[in-house]
């Protein structure tokens, strides 16, 4: 008797680890537009391991609560949170540009050398992780050193006024104008962000004097 409870206990434990492991799908890009293949993908839990495909896609072993590991040379690692909903992870991996990285990229077969140079040239708005910001001002606190955000809005540290004044808050210029509030720009929508401050900034005058976030959408 014991040892047929035993047995059904580690066929029910079995069932139950099973049950446990999902199959998540995913896909790799760079710059946005070429796919990245040859990329060794893991699951930190489930410590399952697969490699991404001529298209970028990958499918690979998680538990419920798991964490896809992206670590190829001359990108940025990436962790990817996998919950009880999540069926598919799309990644858009960003490349840290150097001649070094630029020769690890081709020779491990990430991306072709005439991708890879197409895009250095000409994609480098497509380079970035804006999307994984929740919204413009984290975006800003991440992205520009030297700054403040404070209830929405953007200081240049170092202004003569203190931060709760609006009389130190920097200009917003976005694509071309300037404008009042950024708070509802989508950081997706973001091609480029930029500080300008001192003599960068004087070509807007006296309403420079505090800095200018330059701001440039998808959409210009």
């Amino acid at each position: 008797m014991k040892r047929a409870l035993t047995i059904v206990t580690g066929i029910l434990l079995t069932v139950t680890c099973m049950a446990q492991t999902r199959v998540v799908y995913g896909n790799l890009t760079v710059f946005k537009s070429f796919p990245v293949q040859n990329v060794e993908v893991t699951s930190k839990k489930a410590k399952a391991t697969t490699v991404s495909d001529s298209l970028g896609n990958f499918a690979l072993v998680c538990l419920e609560k798991d964490v896809v590991q992206i670590r190829p040379q001359a990108f940025q690692a990436v962790n990817k949170k996998v919950n009880a909903d999540t069926d598919t992870v799309k990644v858009n991996l960003i490349f840290v540009d150097s001649k070094k990285n630029r020769e690890i990229a081709v020779g491990y077969g990430y991306i072709s050398e005439d991708n890879l140079n197409f895009a250095v040239n000409n994609l480098t708005n497509e380079n970035n992780d804006f999307c994984s910001y929740s919204n413009v001002f984290e975006l800003i606190r991440g992205q520009l050193s030297g700054v403040t955000v404070s209830n929405n809005a953007v200081y240049i540290r170092g202004g003569n006024t203190s931060f709760t004044s609006g009389a130190s808050e920097a200009l917003y210029v976005v694509d071309g104008q300037t404008t009042q509030s950024i708070e509802g720009i989508p950081p997706c929508d973001i091609s480029s962000i930029d500080l300008l401050k001192g003599s960068e900034a004087a070509i807007y005058g006296s309403r420079g004097g505090n800095g200018v976030v330059l701001i440039r959408t998808r959409k210009e």
